[in-house]
């Protein structure tokens, strides 16, 4: 059977209208009729797009209202409070400002425990995706056919919040880093297996052919001649996670899992008289998140740029 290809012509008329005809079906559009039919359309998008904005803000005023009932009515009421708390907070600490530097020492233990705490989990959660990452991408997967199945199982770690692993392990395991620490990793190993499997899908296979020729093995092939390549971008991912694992372990602190978190959770449920300490305690987190951000900055675009002007160099 031969394939049929629609031809169009434009063509020319007595009375001066262009003409597009459809040479398979013999039909004739002036430009006029497909200004038209353009136009439509454009209008028929515009009202269904105005449908969607009109359904998406009832929906978010239908929601509002609902959370505000169930919260007793009570935002309105209360919305002209909301810098009270913080202001209280804030006042105190000003009082007390010749007492910061005591609590920094204080605390810098917790802070300590804290990154420590992120930086085990975002390490074994790095291991763990990287070798769930390398089976769950197609052309690299030692195992083909489940290469769903380890997808799955990436998208079930990382759909899991880390409060909720860490109110089971709390219970099954007490209180204390561990559990946050095995709760971040987990959640880290889901979500840095999805960034390194993308990251996968951009290697080049001809090293891996390479060293197949050769009668080199699976894992071989993987540290050989995939690795060098997404290393970079790898490391990158890594620090960026690590970031976020410090705000989680902070976080994880509240429902006892240890670290700084817990102090801030300590000295916010006093209450009044110890709003200082949860003021340096706020202070010590900023700090230590900004300085984080900034290096990991400073050395994601170290890898990223240097990576690409090395291998500039090399072309040249």
């Amino acid at each position: 059977m031969g394939a049929r290809f629609a031809v169009s012509s434009l063509i020319f008329p007595t009375n001066g209208d262009p003409l597009m005809v459809d040479m398979t079906s013999g039909q004739a559009h002036t430009l006029q009729d497909i200004r038209a039919d353009y136009m439509a359309q454009t209008r028929r998008k515009r009202v269904y797009g105005a449908i969607l904005l009109s359904l998406f803000v009832v929906m978010m005023v239908a929601g509002f209202q609902t959370a505000d009932a169930r919260n007793a009515g009570g935002f309105w009421e209360g919305l002209h409070r909301l810098f009270d708390f913080p202001g209280e907070v804030l006042g105190e600490a000003l009082e007390k400002l010749a007492e910061l530097p005591v609590h920094f020492v204080t605390y810098l233990p917790s802070l300590i425990e804290t990154i420590n705490i992120a930086a085990a989990s975002t390490l074994f959660g790095a291991l763990a995706a990287a070798i769930v990452s390398l089976l769950a991408t197609r052309g690299l997967a030692r195992w083909p056919r489940l290469v769903p199945v380890f997808r799955r199982i990436m998208d079930a770690m990382r759909a899991v919040p880390e409060i909720v692993i860490a109110l089971v392990l709390i219970f099954i395991l007490g209180g204390g880093p561990v559990p946050a620490m095995i709760a971040i990793a987990f959640h880290t190993a889901g979500a840095l297996g999805k960034q390194f499997s993308e990251v996968n899908e951009n290697a080049s296979l001809k090293p891996l052919e390479g060293l197949e020729s050769v009668g080199a093995t699976w894992s071989q092939r993987m540290w050989l001649g995939v690795i060098p390549q997404v290393a970079p971008n790898w490391f990158s991912y890594g620090l960026l996670r690590f970031e976020i694992n410090i705000r989680a372990s902070a976080i994880l602190g509240f429902v006892g899992a240890g670290g700084i978190g817990y102090e801030l959770k300590n000295a916010m449920s006093w209450g009044k008289g110890q709003y200082d300490e949860a003021a340096a305690i706020f202070v010590l987190l900023f700090i230590t998140i900004v300085v984080v951000d900034q290096l990991s900055s400073h050395v994601r675009d170290r890898l990223t740029h240097g990576a690409a002007a090395s291998k500039k160099e090399r072309q040249s």
